[in-house]
């Protein structure tokens, strides 16, 4: 048996941060923190995500210590996004505000990394074993069974003790649903992510996330993770054609890409396997209210994910190893879940809510697919305003975030009357206007649709019966200034 103060399971980026971050943690005894860091295999992970890191996330790896784990890894500066909207062959530059920079790179490199930093940290013992079981007495957990691998191949089954386990095994939790009892909640797959990597690719806007809005289909994203190595991501929802290459993507999306990619697009295709990685969305549970299992704490993917098109997930992780870091053993776990609320809350609605507006599938959300795109178009406070929320170091609100989404919604209203179309009725055809009102009030209805939910399992206890009205009404206010 062997005794720690903090027993890690799940040596990726939120494991290998937090091992590292507790073992810096000043202390008023001498000795170090004893902290064991257990991860089923020590060899380099091979994943199509956890590859762009937002400006949030480089922050919180400086403040752990952390920035040198960016360099020696072919990393690459992130300055914004680009996006492209096939159907008007027409894009838009976003960039980070402040001159803020985050980072991409392959995240095995990335994770390896981590792990070297890790494991020369004090007090930290990094060992490749296989954690079966959770050790529970009275009702609390205390410990793990694990499966030790040893050199030459043997196997030796082991117990660790420790005054803290914290459970960060990724999207795959095996203890998810012990930790949590009858809280837990089922993750929702919302689609899947198609990837490889493109050789020798240039992106419209060089060191540029671009996400491709394509029609009758879900987002494309692509960004640089090497100096000549492009990650492209198509976003697929079930059921997945049989086959993907030919009859699907490279028949019916590729086409709409920009058409300096479509070469490098077809030699990677032909000589590269496709990837998946389902994308799924799982709200985070107070961990502090019973049921709840004292003793232990779910972090990163195994406690909360959100859609990756927006790539904020290794900022949220980081951002909660940084809190936790720092209220360990000082205040309680409902106040860590408190305080990380803001940033997390935010980057999970607005990941979920863009997602639904760039793979729109119906017609009033088209209409706010177009209306955003606009938006964007309008430059100034339209983007600076909305994407202050993507480095994760500026705004921390969901209730600005719906002022925004909402800012957003009027204008696709908006533009929708001042673009009116023909429609056939009958044998012959029509102005759409008489019919805009109607579509008006369904348009707004599908953004209460898209967003409410996500507020509402975001942030129940902060919502209340006169905040709703005061928020349309901000939203007016927000087109108002658009328009002036």
């Amino acid at each position: 048996m062997s005794e720690y103060d903090v027993l890690i399971v799940g040596a990726g980026i939120a494991g290998s941060a937090l091992a590292h971050g507790l073992s810096t943690l000043p202390r008023s005894c001498s000795n170090p923190l004893r902290i064991a860091l257990l991860e089923r295999s020590l060899s380099e992970p091979d994943r199509i995500v956890g590859e762009l890191l937002q400006p949030g996330g480089v922050i919180a790896l400086k403040k752990l210590g952390l920035s040198h784990t960016l360099e020696g890894i072919d990393a690459i500066p992130v300055k914004g996004y680009c996006i492209v909207e096939a159907s008007m062959g027409r894009s838009v530059e976003i960039p980070y505000p402040g001159g803020h920079e985050g980072r991409s790179f392959h995240h095995g490199k990335f994770v390896m990394s981590l792990r070297k930093a890790a494991g020369k940290s004090k007090g930290v013992d990094m060992l490749e074993a296989t954690v079966t079981q959770l050790v529970e007495e009275s009702g609390r957990i205390v410990g793990v069974n694990a499966t030790i691998k040893k050199e030459g191949g043997e196997e030796e089954k082991k117990v660790f003790r420790a005054k803290l386990v914290v459970v960060a095994d990724g999207c795959f939790s095996n203890f998810r649903t012990q930790v949590l009892g009858e809280n837990t909640i089922k993750p929702e797959t919302k689609s899947n992510f198609i990837g490889m990597v493109l050789e020798d690719a240039k992106l419209p806007i060089p060191q540029h996330g671009t996400v491709a809005l394509v029609k009758g289909f879900g987002p494309v994203l692509m960004y640089q993770i090497g100096q000549r190595d492009t990650r492209i991501l198509v976003d697929l929802k079930a059921p997945l054609p049989s086959d993907l290459k030919v009859l699907h993507i490279l028949t019916h999306i590729v086409p709409q890409l920009p058409s300096q990619l479509h070469a490098s697009i077809h030699t990677s295709f032909a000589k590269d396997r496709l990837r998946r990685m389902p994308n799924t969305f799982l709200p985070p549970i107070d961990q502090s209210k019973t049921p709840s299992k004292p003793g232990v704490i779910l972090l990163g993917d195994a406690w909360n994910m959100r859609h990756p098109l927006t790539g904020g997930g290794m900022t949220v992780c980081l951002s909660d190893v940084v809190l936790l870091r720092e209220m360990l053993g000082q205040k309680g776990l409902g106040e860590w879940f408190w305080k990380r609320k803001g940033l997390a809350a935010t980057v999970n609605i607005l990941s979920v809510a863009l997602y639904d507006l760039f793979g729109a599938d119906d017609e009033y959300l088209q209409v706010l697919r177009t209306g955003c795109f606009k938006y964007f178009e309008l430059g100034g406070e339209c983007v600076n305003g909305l994407y202050r929320f993507y480095p994760g170091t500026i705004l921390h609100s969901p209730f600005l975030l719906f002022y925004h989404f909402f800012s957003v919604a009027f204008y696709a209203i908006w533009v929708m009357f001042t673009h009116p179309q023909e429609v056939r009725r009958g044998d012959g055809k029509v102005d759409e206007y008489p019919f805009l009102a109607v579509k008006a009030l369904r348009v707004f209805y599908t953004a209460c649709i898209v967003f409410g939910p996500l507020l509402w399992t975001e942030g129940k206890s902060m919502l209340q019966g006169v905040m709703l009205p005061l928020l349309l009404a901000l939203g007016a206010v927000g087109l108002g200034y658009v328009l002036m």
